[in-house]
């Protein structure tokens, strides 16, 4: 492939770079495996890379989310079946006695994150998907409409149920209940 003259170059260091977390972050959801997310990831900006010429200005970030979608898909079809959940931070924390509170709050919010990572990996693909857009990577209903290639209605409807969903396996509307 031919250099890139430094203009396009620097366009997409300066668009496409920057939104790398949050193409991981989608990647880790929908595949559940971080090494699997990785790839996909490299994978996803090569292709980014490659048509980037044809990117004709707009949302980079939607432009960027929907190749990641596309190659997690792509991705799952051709190499992994439907794996089990993983917990993503298996990071041990340490804690002397002085940081003994601060380290109980530690676990009891890791605790409730690992609560709501296991909720969310158990919703249908098409459900964890539109939570992540929304609610992780704060997408516009708009854009994720874009994203996911889908009419805004839909995109409504299924955020809505997703919503419901998660709040069924959290068991918040039971608790508030009793």
């Amino acid at each position: 492939m031919a250099a890139a003259p430094d203009s396009v170059l620097e366009a997409f260091e300066r668009s496409i770079i920057p939104l790398l977390d949050d193409a991981y972050t989608l990647a880790r959801h929908l595949l559940r495996d971080e090494h699997d997310a990785q790839d996909v990831v490299q994978e996803a900006y090569l292709r980014a890379w490659r048509h980037y010429g044809g990117f004709r200005g707009g949302d980079a970030r939607a432009w960027l989310l929907t190749i990641v979608r596309n190659c997690c898909y792509t991705w799952r079809r051709s190499a992994r079946p439907e794996q089990v959940a993983v917990a993503y931070d298996d990071e041990a924390h340490g804690a002397d006695e002085d940081e003994q509170l601060a380290a109980d709050a530690r676990v009891l919010a890791e605790s409730d994150r690992a609560e709501l990572e296991l909720a969310l990996a158990q919703l249908p693909r098409e459900f964890r998907e539109v939570i992540v857009l929304r609610e992780i990577e704060r997408l516009s209903y708009q854009e994720i409409g874009r994203v996911m290639g889908t009419p805004i209605g839909t995109v409504m409807s299924r955020l809505a149920r997703a919503r419901k969903r998660l709040q069924q396996a959290l068991g918040i509307g039971a608790r508030e209940a009793s």
